[in-house]
């Protein structure tokens, strides 16, 4: 470990005896395959974790209307919950999981996620049977699945590739994986929406994590706890997962965000809607509190950093802006446009294709050029991605505005989440790559989830009580405008930045020589 990492370390919790530090010193590297075969496989296992993430999320927009008729809903409010409760559940729980993942092993939560996944995945397909109200709960419990996946995902390829090209490009294949995810995880849904019963689509998802938890155990080397120490009391463990941060900052994200969604349903004037985002900012500001003065803290001070703070939110206004645009795509033609789910599947299918090149450009793009300089490129494709279908009319072709957008989009994905990824594992020990993992994607899918809550806010304000859908989907597509033209702001903002302080170490240097 380097002397720049070894001091970090200490700034992320309390200093180990020697023998400790030795300990994870040897622990924190994961052996890489050997072979070409295994390696392959490897990364193809690991990166499914990505993938069945954006499946998932696709498996309730796709056939938003097919699964909301089965239940009787039909309020833009009831059915955005289909999407964002998998997604909070997803970004309220992925820091615990990094974590859990760096004391107790990467490679036993990444198995395990997949097992909880495969569970509520089956539970989701026989809530035919119940309500919506049951429907919602195995969507969130669902969530938990890839928060668990997600980042000891990324913190077993970060432990196993030093930094360099090869590492960018893992990461960035990685990323190409989410577009190529929501195609899947849409078409699969859709065909077997129309054609069978939409339940189908959940018990083949759970079929499909059962196979990747016995691959995971069979493809993936042995993780080490990096973290775990010799003392296994209650006392030790309770500090080390930071309980009392863990159960603050997930009470205070899920009462936030619920707040946020729950307001479009039930109107904003219900005294329970406002009185849920009080409690839930204070939760909120208990946990920062916590946070301050925790032996192992979830979410260590020294982390937020200028670089990775400007990084977050440049991530956070994208991704909220993604998630607005992505739901109400889909809303667009299907409601709009009265397009079949499988129709517009197909004309998904681009964005796989296009998130593919992102993410190998991206790989190469960032071994060249300054992560200010991907960011702001990449916050630029989520506005440019945004304006085209915000201002695309109703009858106009698909190859003219709509093809345009579903091209442009996947570049703000697949540059904004490999950049952001690879500078925090870069930068953090090995030893909390989980940590590193978690930030970023706590960040993504915590604001996918925001992001619709903020839309369906607007929406239910100005669509003229559903008599102007039209209107209401493009002042949600204003919303997520306005969220990537502030990213790139920030990114702006960065890039000045990272140029002032890079001519002033310059100019330093040259006064030392």
């Amino acid at each position: 470990m380097s002397i720049e990492s070894s001091k970090e370390h200490d700034m992320l919790g309390p200093t180990l005896s020697a023998s400790e530090a030795s300990l994870q010193l040897h622990q924190s590297h994961v052996q890489e395959p050997k072979s070409k075969f295994h390696e392959i496989v490897f990364i193809g296992v690991v990166c499914s974790a990505q993938l069945m993430t954006q499946a998932g999320l696709a498996q309730s927009i796709a056939p938003l209307h097919i699964i909301g008729q089965s239940f009787g809903a039909t309020n833009p409010g009831q059915l955005s919950w289909f999407a964002a409760g998998y997604s909070l559940t997803v970004g309220t729980f992925i820091l615990i999981a990094g974590r859990l993942g760096d004391i107790y092993g990467h490679k036993r939560f990444f198995v395990l996620g997949f097992l909880w996944y495969a569970t509520w995945s089956v539970l989701a397909g026989f809530s035919a049977y119940s309500n919506q109200i049951f429907f919602d709960c195995c969507r969130a419990f669902q969530g938990i699945g890839p928060a668990f996946i997600l980042p000891n995902a990324i913190a077993i390829l970060g432990r196993t590739y030093e930094p360099g090209r090869k590492k960018n490009m893992v990461f960035s294949l990685l990323g190409a994986t989410a577009p190529g995810g929501f195609v899947l995880g849409a078409t699969f849904s859709s065909l077997l929406g129309q054609l069978l019963w939409w339940p189908w689509s959940y018990w083949i998802m759970g079929i499909a994590c059962l196979s990747l938890a016995t691959a995971g155990v069979i493809v993936i080397p042995h993780t080490p706890s990096p973290q775990r120490t010799q003392s296994n009391t209650f006392k030790s463990a309770w500090e080390r997962v930071d309980a009392p941060g863990a159960i603050t900052g997930v009470i205070g994200l899920i009462l936030f965000n619920f707040a946020w969604n729950q307001g479009p349903v039930v109107g904003w004037q219900t005294p329970y809607t406002y009185a849920l985002l009080i409690v839930g900012s204070i939760f909120l500001c208990a946990f920062f509190y916590l946070e301050s003065r925790a032996p192992f803290p979830l979410l260590p001070v020294a982390v937020l950093t200028k670089d990775t703070c400007f990084m977050l939110g440049c991530v956070a206004a994208g991704w909220s802006s993604f998630g607005i645009w992505i739901y109400y795509v889909w809303q667009f033609m299907t409601v709009l446009r009265e397009q079949t789910p499988l129709l517009s599947s197909a004309q998904f299918v681009p964005v796989a294709l296009s998130g593919l090149c992102a993410a190998i450009t991206t790989g190469f793009l960032l071994s060249h050029l300054p992560p200010s300089a991907v960011m702001l490129a990449a916050m630029t494709a989520f506005t440019v991605g945004g304006i085209c279908i915000a201002t695309a009319p109703v009858q106009q072709t698909y190859w003219a505005q709509t093809f345009v957008s579903l091209i442009v989009m996947p570049w703000g994905m697949d540059m904004s989440f490999p950049a952001a990824t690879i500078i925090l594992s870069n930068t953090m020990p090995k030893e909390h790559q989980g940590l590193a993992a978690s930030l970023v994607n706590t960040v993504v899918n915590y604001s996918i989830s925001i992001g619709l809550g903020f839309a369906g806010t607007i929406e239910s304000q100005i669509n003229d009580g559903g008599a102007n859908v039209l209107k209401g989907y493009r002042g949600s597509w204003y919303m997520a405008i306005g969220l990537s033209g502030l990213g790139i702001a920030v990114a702006v903002t960065y890039a000045g930045y990272t140029y002032t302080r890079g001519r002033q170490s310059a100019g330093e240097s040259l006064t030392k020589a």
